[in-house]
């Protein structure tokens, strides 16, 4: 059995959502979880127990388990309300902002009597899916439970009377600290952390992430949880197959005209506070100030799409970067050359082809889970790209030797890293390139479910 709030199929009426005939027809859901667990479970006989998100979902969801696409998928039609409450309010303005360390604690958060409301409807979302697994998984199933969307599983699944299930929960977000964790209130913090230790096994994508959990668990509740580490890897067939494709080679095309023979630094991110858009821009500002060598020489090719656009504070954060490449375009362009080229689209194929142009890959996160951009570029490059990339991403403990380091916060650092790397002779570039590739391919996704299946035990 797995578990997420996202499922790998979405569900729509042939001929539309409005369409009053006609069977359900089902696409690949989307997602980087849909992407490097799906293929490793497609064709078996694991059951996907998912929220429904559309109409057409909603439908799939009265009908039970639902084969479909080399899948079977159960989908829960869980109050509209109560799913916002759990998923905006809970998931994305509390959980996802402790574990990334992104508030503003002079001005924020204030947890009212709302945000009690809020807190019960993500037990009642958590509570559907343990019903929904205690009542249809075999005898001694593994249930893999996947992010933070659905901490208390364990828990409830304990409570449902199933000792036989062994449940093992992987967070693909970092963990918040000890003191980070105290920021919510106590009785949030405490039963988020029993939840979680209530499950056979806690994986991670980092020791660090790992680390931090078990601290805070042996700090408030005086615990010792069972963890192990198994950073998620790219999957570099569907990843390859994609740059190789049709769309790719016409988005190249595009590229071409757009940056001619000059070096590109490249990042494709959400547009995400976690992300850290906003410095990266800021630092080749001070890179194209510093080093007036490379104005006109160098082209930022930014891949960013939206992200969270029911949190206001997302849709200022869009707002902010897009004022910030305006002006440094504005300070620095000419008619010939635009300094960022910035794409808002949400367009996988071009922003492979984003990564297979790079002469330079920026990853420099304020805090982030794995990051597998950082790997999937190692992949696909084609120009020997190099990588800067920050510590506080998960997926720098696999690639550092390789990297340059890119310290968040620290915008004329990164600059710096950036001068380097952008003049690194060739057979740096091609010798940190290719342990770039070794590095990122040193692993394959079927090792990272075998990490969780050994984890829930024989």
């Amino acid at each position: 059995m797995i578990a997420s709030n996202r499922g790998p199929l979405s569900f729509r009426r042939a001929g539309g959502e409005d369409a009053g005939a006609g069977g359900l027809v089902a696409k690949r859901g989307a997602g980087g979880l849909v992407s490097g667990l799906g293929p490793l479970v497609a064709g078996t006989e694991a059951t996907w127990v998912a929220a429904a998100m559309t109409d057409g979902d909603r439908e799939a969801a009265a009908l039970g388990v639902v084969d479909a696409e080399d899948y079977r998928v159960r989908l829960l039609d869980i109050d509209a309300e109560t799913y916002r409450l759990a998923y905006d309010v809970v998931s994305n303005q509390a959980l996802w902002f402790v574990h990334h360390g992104l508030y503003d604690l002079p001005r924020e958060p204030s947890f009212g009597r709302e945000f009690r409301d809020a807190w019960a409807a993500y037990r009642q979302v958590n509570a559907a899916f343990a019903d929904a697994i205690a009542e249809s998984a075999p005898k001694g199933a593994a249930v893999l439970v996947q992010d933070y969307h659905l901490s208390l599983l364990g828990r409830d699944l304990v409570e449902r009377g199933r000792p036989d299930l062994s449940a093992v929960h992987f967070a693909h977000t970092p963990f918040a600290t000890p003191t980070w964790l105290r920021v919510l209130p106590r009785y949030v913090a405490e039963e988020l952390l029993s939840g979680l230790a209530a499950h056979t096994a806690c994986g991670f994508h980092t020791e660090r992430w790992a680390a931090d959990f078990r601290a805070c668990c042996r700090e408030l509740l005086a615990l010792e949880p069972a963890t192990f580490v198994s950073p998620l890897p790219a999957d570099p067939d569907d990843v390859l197959a994609t740059a190789r494709g049709e769309a790719s080679a016409a988005a190249m095309e595009e590229v071409e005209r757009l940056v001619g023979d000059r070096l590109v630094v490249a990042r494709v991110d959400r547009i995400e506070l976690s992300k850290n858009l906003l410095r990266g821009f800021l630092a080749f500002h001070d890179l194209l100030e510093r080093y007036p060598e490379w104005r006109g020489r160098v082209v930022f090719l930014a891949s960013g799409y939206a992200s969270r656009t029911g949190v206001a504070s997302y849709l200022r954060y869009q707002e902010e970067v897009q004022e910030v490449v305006d002006r440094i375009n504005e300070r620095w362009g000419d008619g010939d050359w635009t300094p960022i080229v910035y794409d808002t689209r949400d367009d996988y194929p071009w922003s492979v082809t984003v990564l297979r142009r790079a002469d330079v890959l920026l990853v420099n996160p304020i805090r982030d889970g794995l990051n597998l951009v950082a790997k999937e570029g190692a992949i696909v490059n084609e120009r020997d790209g190099l990588l800067c990339l920050s510590p506080e991403a998960g997926v720098w403990s696999e690639l550092e030797d390789a990297a340059f380091e890119v310290r968040p916060y620290d915008i004329v650092g990164t600059a710096d890293a950036l001068h380097r790397a952008l003049g690194a002779p060739p057979d740096e570039r091609a010798r940190r390139a290719a342990v770039l590739r070794e590095l990122a391919t040193a692993r394959r996704p079927a090792d990272w479910l075998a990490d969780q299946l050994a984890a829930a035990g024989p």
